[in-house]
């Protein structure tokens, strides 16, 4: 659906196009002309440089935004969320990357979900990546401890698993 959405309106303008997939991917929100990260506004400026473009490519693809219902629809309820990822290690929390075998195939979540409390271990937090934005999309949890060597084991043999990483300090 979102690469539908992204080549409608921004196929001839591949700076465009990388500007709205950064908004998508960050959560950041189009609203009367500007853009947002929750209620703090975003320079042009700085989204430009971070997205490798220049300055009137992000103006455009506001403008384009603004000026397409579907698009204004669905850019101005975007909303950005924490990641715990990086902090886990030094909580001693647990971190486990999940690359899935296909990512639009129902279930991962639930089985590794499913893994870990039967081992009577809390899921902090699952993120996971859209498989329609990312081309390489993984599933990461952050558990309330550090996970056993076995549990890891266990979790690479689930279902739809293709491989993982345990992220420790």
């Amino acid at each position: 659906m979102w690469k539908k959405i992204l080549m409608k309106y921004f196929r001839k303008y591949p700076a465009q196009q990388k500007i709205a997939q950064l908004l998508l991917s960050y959560g950041l929100s189009v609203k009367n002309g500007r853009v947002y990260c929750g209620d703090i506004e975003l320079s042009f400026s700085k989204i430009a440089r971070a997205a490798g473009v220049d300055r009137r490519a992000v103006m455009k693809t506001v403008e384009t935004i603004e000026g397409k219902r579907e698009l204004r629809k669905i850019f101005s309820l975007l909303q950005p969320t924490c990641n715990f990822k990086e902090l886990a290690p030094e909580m001693k929390w647990g971190v486990v990357e999940i690359i899935p075998t296909d990512a639009s195939q129902p279930g991962i979540l639930a089985d590794v979900a499913k893994i870990l409390a039967d081992e009577k271990i809390s899921i902090r937090q699952a993120n996971v990546d859209d498989y329609m934005i990312t081309e390489e999309p993984k599933l990461f949890i952050v558990t309330e401890k550090a996970l056993p060597t076995h549990l890891i084991k266990k979790l690479g043999k689930a279902k739809g698993v293709k491989g993982l990483l345990y992220i420790k300090k």
